[in-house]
């Protein structure tokens, strides 16, 4: 019989995560390996992405804003501006970019890689 496990992506939001220069906080919360999805919570703030970086994937990735905004760039389009409960879905090498996450509360998003 298979264990159920039930938590909170805004329990315990760790207070360290700053525009001050310390990194964002990536957490796995589900997954297949065998089939390739992902599921992970990511919590930013004040983050963006370095000037000349673009992630370009192999996986598309579905992300949503559980709260907070950020402003993503997509390479040959408008920026995106998410806010809380906004999603985007990326297709696989898609280039994209955070451009900036709020400065002044945690931006906590839900990324699907599948």
């Amino acid at each position: 019989m298979s264990t159920l496990h039930k938590s909170s992506m805004l329990a315990d939001l760790p207070g360290h995560v700053s525009a001050c220069g310390l990194p964002e906080i990536f957490r796995q919360l589900a997954g297949n390996p065998a089939t390739g999805v992902r599921i992970e919570s990511i919590v930013s703030r004040g983050h963006a992405s370095p000037e000349d970086f673009w992630y370009d994937q192999d996986q598309h990735e579905w992300v949503m804003v559980v709260e907070g905004e950020a402003v993503l760039a997509v390479e040959g389009q408008p920026d995106v501006h998410l806010r809380a409960g906004e999603y985007l879905n990326i297709p696989a090498h898609v280039r994209h970019r955070v451009v900036s996450t709020a400065k002044d509360q945690a931006t906590v998003w839900l990324a699907v890689f599948y």
